[in-house]
């Protein structure tokens, strides 16, 4: 467990994973979670990937074990996000390292990879859409007035778990499985969660795309309503796409199908570095 300093005082927490051979100068990927999670729902990906990559799992600020303490009104950006993450790299000393996030995560990745192209190796983007739209927000509202309303009255335990029937986890999913993801959302703050909801609700990668040099995979869920539409438009306007569809209709494709993205994200990095990423 590691902490470094945001440039405005905030403690930000984040893990390093690492089973590569001690003599090799492993290169570094840093995996970024979303809206509402932490770095402990990287639990099923994280064992396919440290026998190549030094992973870091950092804690968005206000998530996890990072701090909750600062301006809700002021601290919550894209643009501190990006800003916390060249932070934790800088600490773990990574001149440049591959990013693959998801969801909200994945917007901020696209921000970090067009402002800081010399730091970011690879890109790749999991249920990634490029801002949450009007659709989306009126799901997460779960017939309240706005999706800020749902979170006050249904909390952060209960507002997850409420989505998750509906867009995020399939008909059948393991019961434990989903009381243990109910449980861990439960231990976010609610108010840090209605102040990045209003943050989510306004970001949107879609104007840097055309500034992202970095070769891009992005992994989606076939035919998944969150993120369908967006699709199009990152491949017209990124230089160096490849998109993946993952057989799901449901967004948690790295809870889903852990195996095939860390493959398919494997495989990305090791194409960029000149590497073999299996023995």
């Amino acid at each position: 467990m590691s902490f470094v300093v945001a440039k405005d005082g905030v403690p930000l927490h984040y893990t390093i994973h690492d089973y590569t051979d001690p003599w090799k100068d492993a290169p570094v990927l840093i995996l970024q979670h979303g809206y509402l999670r932490s770095s402990r729902f990287w639990w099923s990906m994280i064992p396919y990937l440290i026998r190549f990559y030094r992973v870091v799992t950092p804690d968005l600020r206000g998530l996890g074990e990072s701090s909750r303490d600062f301006d809700l009104e002021t601290g919550l950006s894209v643009e501190n996000y990006v800003s916390d993450l060249i932070a934790i790299a800088d600490d773990i000393g990574a001149e440049a390292f591959h990013y693959a996030a998801e969801s909200l995560g994945g917007i901020i990745g696209m921000v970090l990879a067009a402002d800081h192209p010399a730091r970011v190796r690879t890109l790749s983007l999991l249920a990634a859409p490029l801002s949450i739209s009007p659709w989306t927000q009126k799901t997460f509202a779960l017939d309240h007035p706005t999706w800020q309303d749902a979170l006050r009255i249904v909390g952060s335990r209960g507002w997850p778990a409420a989505v998750g029937n509906a867009t995020r986890f399939p008909p059948g999913s393991d019961q434990k499985m989903l009381e243990w993801y109910a449980d861990e959302t439960g231990r976010s703050d609610v108010n840090v969660l209605i102040a990045m909801s209003r943050l989510a609700a306004r970001a949107d990668a879609t104007p840097v795309l055309t500034r992202i040099r970095a070769p891009v995979l992005g992994l989606y869920p076939s035919g998944g309503p969150i993120t369908s539409d967006h699709e199009a438009i990152l491949k017209a306007q990124v230089a160096n796409i490849c998109i993946v569809h993952v057989p799901t209709t449901y967004h948690m494709i790295w809870v889903l199908q852990p195996a095939a993205c860390a493959d398919h994200i494997l495989h990305c990095m090791a194409v960029h570095d000149g590497t073999v990423c299996r023995e």
